[in-house]
C-alpha cells in the first residue's frame, strides 16, 4: 500500500558496479552528506532491478530493513525511478511516496534431506535441470490440486514480481494491493488446458517433485538457486515489510497498470 512518511535525515548511497551506475555515483557524492547503510534512514540505490533486489535481500539478511529509493541505470528498471542527474536527490527522496511489499518465505527441502529457508521478493520458480520434463505435485491450502503437473517448471509470484518472469511465462499481472499470488506453469504439457491460478496470499503452497532421480528440479528464489529439490513450501512472509520509494507518477502500482495496456 502507498503512504507518505516523515522526511529522512540520513541517506546512504549505493551503486552497482556497472560503468553508468558508477558514473552517477561520482556525480551524486557531492549532493549530500551520505552515511553508511548501517546508519541510514533510507537508501538511494543506483542500478537496475537486479541490483535493487540484491540490496533488499542484503537488508533482510542483516535484519535491518530501511526504505529504498532506486534510480534506474540498468535495463528495465521496474522497481526504480527515472534517473536525472540534474535533480536534487534529497528533495526527490523527501517527496517520494512509500509502497510496502511483502516477500515470500520459501522452505526448500533437497533430495538429501537438507532444509533451506529462502526469501523471494519477485518469485520462487522450480525449473527442470535436464532435458527431461519436470513432474510436480501441486498442493494449495490443505488439498492436492494437481497430482502431476508435467512442465518445464512452475513459479509462484508476488504482485511486485508479477510483471517479471511471471509475465514472460504468460502469468497474470497482479495489482500491488491485491493480496494475491500468481501460480504459473512454465511450458506446461499436462494438464493440457491448465494455465495457472490466482490465489489468496494467505494460502500455503506446496510443490513436490516427482521422480527426482530421472527428472531433477532446481529452485530459484529471485537470485538464489538450490539444486536437486524434493519439495518447497511457500507462504507470505508477514514479519518483514519492504518499502520502496517512488516519485509522483512513477509508482509501482502505476507501472503494473500501464504494463497491461502495452500493445507493441
Amino acid at each position: 500500500m502507498a503512504s507518505n512518511g516523515t522526511p529522512f535525515q540520513r541517506l546512504a548511497l549505493l551503486a552497482s558496479d556497472t560503468p553508468r551506475a558508477q558514473e552517477a555515483y561520482e556525480l551524486l557524492l557531492s549532493q549530500c552528506e551520505w552515511v553508511p547503510i548501517e546508519e541510514a534512514d533510507a537508501a538511494v540505490v543506483l542500478g537496475g532491478d537486479g541490483f535493487m533486489l540484491q540490496i533488499l535481500h542484503a537488508m533482510i539478511d542483516a535484519g535491518r530493513v530501511i526504505p529504498a529509493y532506486g534510480m534506474n541505470l540498468g535495463t528495465v528498471g521496474f522497481l526504480m525511478n527515472r534517473y536525472d542527474k540534474r535533480a536534487a536527490i534529497a528533495a526527490r527522496v523527501a517527496k517520494a511516496r512509500r509502497w510496502t511489499i511483502l516477500p515470500l518465505r520459501v522452505e526448500a527441502i533437497t533430495q538429501d534431506g537438507e532444509t533451506h529457508e529462502m526469501c523471494a521478493i519477485n518469485e520462487i520458480s522450480l525449473l527442470r535441470e535436464t532435458r527431461q520434463t519436470a513432474k510436480i505435485e501441486v498442493t494449495v491450502g490443505d488439498r492436492v490440486r494437481i497430482n502431476e503437473l508435467v512442465c518445464d517448471g512452475v513459479l509462484v509470484s508476488t504482485p511486485a514480481g508479477s510483471t517479471a518472469y511471471n509475465l514472460s511465462a504468460n502469468g497474470p499481472i497482479l495489482p500491488l494491493d491485491s493480496k494475491l499470488l500468481a501460480l504459473t506453469p512454465i511450458s506446461p504439457f499436462r494438464p493440457r488446458r491448465w494455465r495457472g491460478a490466482i490465489l489468496p496470499d494467505r494460502m500455503k503452497i506446496i510443490l513436490r517433485v516427482l521422480d527426482p532421480a530421472k527428472r531433477p528440479v532446481s529452485a530459484v528464489a529471485d537470485q538464489k538457486e538450490l539444486r536437486d529439490i524434493a519439495e518447497v513450501r511457500i507462504e507470505v512472509k508477514e514479519d518483514i515489510a519492504l518499502t520502496l520509494l517512488f516519485d509522483k507518477g512513477q509508482s509501482l502500482e502505476e507501472r503494473i497498470v500501464a504494463e497491461q495496456f502495452i500493445t507493441a
